[in-house]
């Protein structure tokens, strides 16, 4: 995912090379590396995509563990990728999902996905971060890199969500211990790095909640384990992104581009703007849409 150092390479000289114009270099990098920063999928579908026999690398089948650089032609199904090696920043997204929305491309019952609210890529696609449930609301993670994407996913990295519960019931110390220490769920142990009340009216009461992993449907099972049963679940937080209470349900705003650069460990590429445009760039738009045909 960092941007690697670039190192001076033979190049090919086209028509630019012939008219004197300066020649960038770049260092070839791993196949799956390169697809995965363009938003084609994660590094995982394209290793996939390779052992299937799915990408070519001019004209041979591509192999696991390959390196290209910018002669390189790659297909994918038979058609040709525009591969870039400029450096350029991620894009993500920062969507306050709702209830009663898919993490998902396509529903064969027809519900409403997340992916309808989203604007449209001339390249690549948005990969989701993680996932919600259909009945789980709060924050979600959208970006067009697939190595980013990786990161943020990726159990190594340990990323901690944080959670605000409504349960039908008050927990006592000893389910409370219990939730902290580790419950045995038929994947394995999970356990809360933190479990706070935040107090509550009736019979329902809320927490918040901290773990530093997203198997499916985790939190509610966790409640279940202890016999107690989740009436209403919201992300709040995802590593350093916290919900702003600004975004409401079913908005989305982006990242700017200084701090997507620090969430992914990768310098900001150098350009130049006009002061009116990097004023404009700083600005945070909150954006609500209507699910593409859902009008």
């Amino acid at each position: 995912m960092p941007a690697e150092t670039a190192r001076e390479l033979p190049q090919r000289r086209g028509p630019a090379a012939a008219r004197g114009a300066p020649q960038e270099e770049h260092e070839p990098e791993r196949l799956q590396k390169v697809l995965a920063r363009l938003g084609i999928g994660s590094r995982r579908e394209i290793e996939e995509w390779v052992v299937a026999g799915r990408i070519t690398v001019n004209g041979e089948p591509a192999e696991l563990g390959q390196k290209i650089g910018p002669g390189d032609r790659v297909k994918l199904n038979g058609k040709l990728l525009s591969v870039r090696f400029t450096a350029r920043a991620p894009r993500v997204l920062i969507y306050h999902k709702p209830e009663g929305e898919i993490v998902s491309r396509e529903d064969p019952e027809g519900r409403p996905t997340v992916f309808e609210r989203l604007p449209l890529l001339r390249k690549g696609r948005w990969i989701a971060v993680g996932r919600l449930d259909f009945n789980t609301s709060g924050l979600l993670l959208f970006t067009n890199d697939g190595a980013l994407a990786n990161r943020l996913m990726h159990p190594r990295y340990e990323l901690e969500r944080e959670y605000a519960v409504r349960l039908l019931g008050e927990l006592t110390e000893e389910q409370i211990e219990s939730l902290k220490t580790g419950i045995q769920l038929e994947d394995g142990l999970a356990r809360f790095t933190s479990l706070t009340d935040q107090g509550g009216e009736g019979a329902n009461h809320w927490y918040k909640v901290t773990l530093s992993e997203g198997r499916n449907r985790e939190v509610r099972r966790m409640f279940e384990a202890v016999g107690l049963t989740v009436s209403r679940l919201m992300r709040v937080r995802y590593g350093p992104v916290t919900l702003s209470s600004r975004l409401k349900r079913g908005m989305w705003m982006e990242m700017p581009e200084e701090e997507v650069c620090k969430l992914a460990g990768v310098p900001q590429p150098q350009r130049q703007v006009s002061a009116r445009t990097a004023e404009k760039e700083r600005q945070v738009r909150l954006h609500r849409t209507t699910p593409r045909g859902r009008a």
